[in-house]
C-alpha cells in the first residue's frame, strides 16, 4: 500500500513536470510566432503576419495585443469585417485602450452601413461609463482587495486604544464596505451583461434581413460586412438580431461571426 502511494506520488510529480514543460514550450512557441508576425507586418507582409498570429489564436491564447495586431493587419489588406471583428475582440479585453478605439473608428469608415444609434439617457450613459472602466474580472479582484482592507480596518478599530484612531479606522471600514458593495454590484452587473449580450459582426458582403426565419419571408432591410449586431435568439440556422438603431430581424447564422 505504501509502495502504491509512493508510486502514485511519483507519477503525479512527473505528470506535473511534463505539463509544466508543455506549457512553457507552448508559451515560447507563441512568443516566437508573435515576434515573427511583427517582423512580417513591419516588412508589409500583412497576410503572412496574419497567418503567424492566427496560429497563436488557434492555441486558445488570447490577448488585446494579439487581436489589435490582427485588426491592423486585416485593415492593411482592406478586409473590413475581420479588421472590425478583431478590434472589437481587443476592446473586450482592454476596454479603455485609446489606440484600439481610434483604429476601430478608422475601420468603421470602411463600412457601407451608417447606422445611427438610439439616444441614451443620463442613467444609461453613466452606467455604460462605469461598465467600460474595467472587465468583470477586474471588478471582482477589486472587491476581494476591498474586502481584505475592510476586515483589516475593522480589526484595527477593534484593537487600537486611542479614540481618534478608532474613529479613523471606523470611518475607513465603513467607506470600504460601501466601496466593496459597489464593486461587487458592478462585477455582478458586468458579468451579466457579458453573458446576456451576444454581439457579432456581419461577415457577408451583403445580407437581407428577413421578417421571419425563412428565405421566403419579406425582406425588412439589408446589412453589409463589418456591421455590429446583437444576437437575440438562435433558431436552427437562423438568428434574430438587433442593430444599434433598434431595428430587428432575422438573418442566417453563417453570415455572422460572434465576438
Amino acid at each position: 500500500m505504501e509502495f502504491l502511494t509512493r508510486h502514485t506520488r511519483t507519477l503525479f510529480l512527473f505528470a506535473s513536470l511534463f505539463l509544466g514543460v508543455i506549457g512553457i514550450s507552448e508559451a515560447q512557441k507563441n512568443n516566437v510566432l508573435f515576434k515573427q508576425g511583427t517582423k512580417q507586418y513591419t516588412a508589409e507582409q500583412y497576410q503572412q503576419s496574419i497567418d503567424s498570429w492566427k496560429l497563436i489564436e488557434k492555441t486558445g491564447n488570447e490577448s488585446a495585443a494579439l487581436y489589435y495586431n490582427l485588426g491592423n493587419a486585416y485593415y492593411k489588406i482592406n478586409k473590413v469585417a475581420p479588421s472590425i471583428y478583431y478590434y472589437e475582440k481587443a476592446l473586450q479585453l482592454a476596454p479603455n485602450d485609446a489606440a484600439i478605439k481610434n483604429n476601430l473608428g478608422f475601420a468603421h469608415n470602411g463600412r457601407v452601413d451608417a447606422i445611427e444609434a438610439l439616444p441614451k439617457n443620463f442613467v444609461t450613459k453613466t452606467y455604460e461609463r462605469l461598465y467600460s472602466i474595467a472587465t468583470f474580472e477586474t471588478w471582482a479582484m477589486i472587491a476581494v482587495a476591498l474586502s481584505m482592507a475592510c476586515v483589516l480596518a475593522f480589526l484595527l478599530y477593534y484593537f487600537v486604544g486611542g479614540s481618534a484612531q478608532k474613529r479613523l479606522f471606523l470611518v475607513t471600514s465603513i467607506a470600504g464596505f460601501i466601496l466593496l458593495f459597489t464593486s461587487v454590484a458592478l462585477a455582478y452587473s458586468t458579468y451579466n451583461n457579458v453573458n446576456k449580450d451576444q454581439p457579432a459582426i456581419v461577415f457577408a458582403e451583403r445580407v437581407e434581413i428577413k421578417t421571419e426565419a425563412s428565405l421566403g419571408s419579406e425582406t425588412s432591410f439589408e446589412l453589409h460586412e463589418g456591421t455590429k449586431v446583437d444576437i437575440l435568439i438562435e433558431q436552427g440556422d437562423w438568428c434574430e438580431i438587433r442593430i444599434a438603431n433598434g431595428k430587428e430581424g432575422w438573418m442566417p447564422l453563417e453570415t455572422l461571426k460572434a465576438l
